[in-house]
Protein backbone atom coordinates (compact mmCIF):
# COMPACT_ATOMS: atom_id res chain seq x y z
CA UNK A 1 0.00 0.00 0.00
CA UNK A 2 1.44 3.20 -1.26
CA UNK A 3 0.80 7.01 0.82
CA UNK A 4 -1.47 7.80 -2.35
CA UNK A 5 -3.90 5.01 -0.93
CA UNK A 6 -3.60 5.61 2.65
CA UNK A 7 -4.77 9.34 1.84
CA UNK A 8 -7.34 7.39 0.35
CA UNK A 9 -8.34 5.44 2.81
CA UNK A 10 -8.29 8.59 5.51
CA UNK A 11 -10.41 10.45 2.77
CA UNK A 12 -12.75 8.09 2.67
CA UNK A 13 -13.17 8.27 7.10
CA UNK A 14 -13.49 11.76 6.59
CA UNK A 15 -16.21 11.69 4.09
CA UNK A 16 -17.71 9.14 6.04
CA UNK A 17 -17.93 6.38 3.29
CA UNK A 18 -15.68 4.25 5.52
CA UNK A 19 -15.78 3.89 9.22
CA UNK A 20 -12.98 3.36 11.64
CA UNK A 21 -12.69 -0.11 11.73
CA UNK A 22 -13.09 -0.66 8.25
CA UNK A 23 -10.18 1.84 7.32
CA UNK A 24 -8.55 0.17 10.04
CA UNK A 25 -8.94 -3.06 8.43
CA UNK A 26 -7.93 -2.18 4.89
CA UNK A 27 -4.31 -0.24 6.61
CA UNK A 28 -3.70 -3.93 8.64
CA UNK A 29 -3.50 -5.55 5.59
CA UNK A 30 -0.84 -3.69 3.77
CA UNK A 31 1.41 -6.45 1.79
CA UNK A 32 5.32 -7.26 2.55
CA UNK A 33 8.18 -6.40 0.66
CA UNK A 34 9.60 -9.45 -1.07
CA UNK A 35 13.51 -9.10 -1.42
CA UNK A 36 13.26 -12.72 -2.74
CA UNK A 37 15.56 -14.51 0.31
CA UNK A 38 12.86 -12.79 2.49
CA UNK A 39 9.88 -11.39 2.85
CA UNK A 40 9.67 -8.25 4.82
CA UNK A 41 6.37 -7.61 6.79
CA UNK A 42 6.25 -3.81 6.92
CA UNK A 43 2.83 -3.59 8.60
CA UNK A 44 3.12 -5.17 11.44
CA UNK A 45 3.98 -2.43 13.70
CA UNK A 46 0.19 -1.80 12.46
CA UNK A 47 -1.15 -5.44 12.90
CA UNK A 48 1.02 -6.16 16.33
CA UNK A 49 2.41 -2.89 17.89
CA UNK A 50 5.50 -3.90 17.16
CA UNK A 51 7.46 -3.77 14.10
CA UNK A 52 9.38 -6.25 12.59
CA UNK A 53 12.76 -7.87 14.30
CA UNK A 54 15.72 -9.15 12.56
CA UNK A 55 16.40 -12.89 13.95
CA UNK A 56 20.20 -12.57 12.67
CA UNK A 57 21.16 -16.18 13.34
CA UNK A 58 21.77 -18.36 10.15
CA UNK A 59 21.68 -15.15 8.05
CA UNK A 60 24.40 -13.79 5.81
CA UNK A 61 25.82 -10.10 6.63
CA UNK A 62 24.53 -9.02 3.54
CA UNK A 63 21.39 -10.33 3.90
CA UNK A 64 20.92 -8.93 7.83
CA UNK A 65 22.02 -5.52 5.94
CA UNK A 66 19.65 -5.89 2.85
CA UNK A 67 16.59 -6.23 5.68
CA UNK A 68 17.70 -3.39 7.67
CA UNK A 69 18.29 -0.94 4.64
CA UNK A 70 14.67 -2.17 3.45
CA UNK A 71 13.06 -1.02 6.66
CA UNK A 72 15.11 2.45 7.16
CA UNK A 73 13.54 3.36 3.60
CA UNK A 74 9.87 2.83 5.11
CA UNK A 75 11.29 5.16 7.42
CA UNK A 76 11.60 2.72 10.57
CA UNK A 77 13.35 4.45 13.42
CA UNK A 78 14.39 1.60 15.89
CA UNK A 79 15.44 -1.94 14.55
CA UNK A 80 16.24 -5.01 16.60
CA UNK A 81 18.93 -7.48 15.54
CA UNK A 82 19.24 -10.24 17.72
CA UNK A 83 21.46 -13.07 17.85
CA UNK A 84 24.34 -11.57 15.37
CA UNK A 85 28.00 -11.23 16.16
CA UNK A 86 30.45 -8.70 16.40
CA UNK A 87 31.91 -8.80 13.29
CA UNK A 88 28.42 -8.45 11.56
CA UNK A 89 27.61 -5.54 14.25
CA UNK A 90 30.91 -3.70 12.95
CA UNK A 91 29.65 -4.63 9.44
CA UNK A 92 26.28 -3.13 10.00
CA UNK A 93 27.01 -0.39 11.74
CA UNK A 94 29.31 0.76 8.24
CA UNK A 95 25.67 1.88 6.83
CA UNK A 96 24.00 2.41 10.13
CA UNK A 97 24.62 3.95 13.24
CA UNK A 98 23.97 0.94 15.98
CA UNK A 99 24.58 0.34 19.77
CA UNK A 100 25.82 -3.23 20.47
CA UNK A 101 25.80 -5.27 23.37
CA UNK A 102 28.02 -8.52 22.88
CA UNK A 103 26.75 -9.97 25.85
CA UNK A 104 23.43 -10.45 24.53
CA UNK A 105 24.61 -10.57 20.87
CA UNK A 106 21.84 -7.74 19.98
CA UNK A 107 21.90 -5.08 18.04
CA UNK A 108 19.60 -1.73 18.10
CA UNK A 109 19.74 0.70 14.81
CA UNK A 110 18.64 3.65 15.10
CA UNK A 111 17.59 5.90 17.67
CA UNK A 112 15.65 3.96 21.37
CA UNK A 113 12.09 5.10 21.66
CA UNK A 114 11.33 7.37 24.74
CA UNK A 115 9.50 4.82 27.01
CA UNK A 116 5.43 4.83 26.88
CA UNK A 117 4.75 2.15 28.94
CA UNK A 118 2.25 1.73 31.73
CA UNK A 119 4.67 0.98 34.59
CA UNK A 120 8.25 -0.55 34.84
CA UNK A 121 9.53 -4.06 33.43
CA UNK A 122 11.68 -5.23 35.93
CA UNK A 123 14.38 -7.91 34.74
CA UNK A 124 15.78 -10.47 37.52
CA UNK A 125 18.25 -13.48 37.62
CA UNK A 126 19.19 -16.24 39.56
CA UNK A 127 23.07 -15.90 38.47
CA UNK A 128 25.73 -13.77 36.96
CA UNK A 129 26.26 -16.14 34.38
CA UNK A 130 22.39 -16.05 33.17
CA UNK A 131 23.29 -12.04 32.22
CA UNK A 132 23.49 -12.98 28.62
CA UNK A 133 20.06 -14.02 28.31
CA UNK A 134 18.69 -11.48 30.66
CA UNK A 135 20.46 -8.88 28.72
CA UNK A 136 18.82 -9.68 25.79
CA UNK A 137 15.37 -9.26 27.59
CA UNK A 138 16.45 -5.82 28.52
CA UNK A 139 17.16 -4.96 25.73
CA UNK A 140 14.55 -5.59 23.42
CA UNK A 141 12.09 -4.08 26.35
CA UNK A 142 13.79 -0.93 25.96
CA UNK A 143 14.01 -0.99 22.34
CA UNK A 144 10.03 -1.51 22.67
CA UNK A 145 9.36 1.97 25.00
CA UNK A 146 9.69 0.35 28.34
CA UNK A 147 11.55 1.47 31.71
CA UNK A 148 13.95 -1.72 32.45
CA UNK A 149 15.00 -2.28 35.99
CA UNK A 150 17.88 -5.36 36.22
CA UNK A 151 18.70 -7.13 39.10
CA UNK A 152 20.94 -9.12 38.61
CA UNK A 153 22.42 -12.49 40.73
CA UNK A 154 19.11 -12.74 43.04
CA UNK A 155 18.74 -16.06 43.01
CA UNK A 156 17.66 -18.75 46.07
CA UNK A 157 21.00 -19.64 46.75
CA UNK A 158 21.06 -16.27 48.85
CA UNK A 159 17.32 -15.45 48.64
CA UNK A 160 17.91 -12.46 50.71
CA UNK A 161 19.79 -10.82 48.27
CA UNK A 162 16.26 -10.69 46.47
CA UNK A 163 13.99 -10.13 49.64
CA UNK A 164 16.67 -6.33 49.64
CA UNK A 165 14.60 -5.52 46.18
CA UNK A 166 10.88 -5.70 47.63
CA UNK A 167 10.34 -2.14 46.49
CA UNK A 168 11.01 -3.26 42.96
CA UNK A 169 9.35 -5.97 42.54
CA UNK A 170 6.18 -4.87 44.50
CA UNK A 171 5.99 -1.83 42.04
CA UNK A 172 6.65 -3.65 38.63
CA UNK A 173 4.39 -3.99 35.93
CA UNK A 174 5.71 -7.02 34.46
CA UNK A 175 8.91 -9.73 35.69
CA UNK A 176 11.14 -11.08 33.59
CA UNK A 177 12.76 -13.68 35.73
CA UNK A 178 15.82 -15.41 34.05
CA UNK A 179 17.47 -18.40 35.36
CA UNK A 180 19.23 -21.75 35.01
CA UNK A 181 20.17 -24.46 37.46
CA UNK A 182 16.98 -25.49 39.26
CA UNK A 183 15.13 -22.51 37.92
CA UNK A 184 12.93 -21.67 41.22
CA UNK A 185 13.77 -18.35 40.92
CA UNK A 186 10.54 -17.61 38.94
CA UNK A 187 8.17 -19.37 41.64
CA UNK A 188 9.86 -17.24 44.44
CA UNK A 189 8.67 -13.81 42.42
CA UNK A 190 5.16 -15.39 41.15
CA UNK A 191 4.60 -15.95 45.55
CA UNK A 192 6.04 -12.08 46.33
CA UNK A 193 5.25 -10.35 43.23
CA UNK A 194 1.12 -9.09 42.14
CA UNK A 195 2.15 -8.57 38.87
CA UNK A 196 2.55 -11.26 35.78
CA UNK A 197 5.63 -13.13 35.67
CA UNK A 198 7.59 -14.16 32.83
CA UNK A 199 9.83 -17.13 33.24
CA UNK A 200 13.15 -17.33 30.73
CA UNK A 201 14.87 -20.71 31.77
CA UNK A 202 18.71 -20.86 30.75
CA UNK A 203 20.93 -23.52 29.55
CA UNK A 204 23.21 -22.86 32.72
CA UNK A 205 23.86 -25.16 34.72
CA UNK A 206 25.95 -28.62 35.00
CA UNK A 207 25.55 -31.91 33.89
CA UNK A 208 21.99 -32.87 35.22
CA UNK A 209 20.38 -29.60 33.70
CA UNK A 210 20.66 -30.88 30.03
CA UNK A 211 20.99 -27.91 28.46
CA UNK A 212 17.82 -25.67 30.53
CA UNK A 213 15.52 -28.33 30.12
CA UNK A 214 15.65 -28.71 33.87
CA UNK A 215 15.06 -25.43 34.34
CA UNK A 216 12.57 -25.19 31.54
CA UNK A 217 10.68 -28.24 33.19
CA UNK A 218 10.77 -26.57 37.07
CA UNK A 219 9.19 -23.87 35.59
CA UNK A 220 6.60 -25.34 34.03
CA UNK A 221 5.66 -26.64 37.72
CA UNK A 222 5.82 -24.25 39.53
CA UNK A 223 3.42 -23.67 42.34
CA UNK A 224 2.59 -19.89 42.06
CA UNK A 225 -0.45 -18.53 40.29
CA UNK A 226 0.45 -15.94 37.03
CA UNK A 227 3.77 -17.59 35.89
CA UNK A 228 4.14 -18.35 32.31
CA UNK A 229 7.52 -19.69 31.00
CA UNK A 230 9.11 -19.20 27.26
CA UNK A 231 12.02 -21.36 25.81
CA UNK A 232 15.04 -21.85 26.57
CA UNK A 233 17.52 -18.95 26.48
CA UNK A 234 15.06 -17.08 25.06
CA UNK A 235 15.15 -13.38 26.23
CA UNK A 236 14.07 -11.90 23.17
CA UNK A 237 10.23 -13.97 23.72
CA UNK A 238 10.45 -12.81 27.51
CA UNK A 239 11.01 -8.83 26.71
CA UNK A 240 8.81 -8.81 24.10
CA UNK A 241 5.72 -10.33 26.25
CA UNK A 242 6.71 -8.16 28.68
CA UNK A 243 6.48 -5.05 26.94
CA UNK A 244 2.99 -6.44 25.16
CA UNK A 245 1.94 -6.42 28.79
CA UNK A 246 3.29 -3.27 30.08
CA UNK A 247 1.20 -1.74 27.15
CA UNK A 248 -1.96 -2.95 27.52
CA UNK A 249 -3.36 -0.01 29.30
CA UNK A 250 -2.27 2.10 26.26
CA UNK A 251 -4.03 -0.13 24.08
CA UNK A 252 -7.04 2.33 21.95
CA UNK A 253 -10.22 0.83 22.52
Amino acid sequence: MNQQETVKILEAVQSGELSVAEATLKLKMEPFQDLGFAKVDHHRGVRQGVCEVIYGAGKTDEQILAIADAMREKHQKTILVTRISQETADFLSEKHPLRYEPRAHVAILGELPEPDGDGTVVVATGGTSDIPVAEEAALVAEALGNRVTRLYDVGVSGVHRLLSHMEEIMTARVIVAVAGMEGALPSVIGGLADCPVIAVPTSVGYGASLGGIAALLSMLNSCASGVSVVNIDNGFGGGYLASMINHLGSQPK
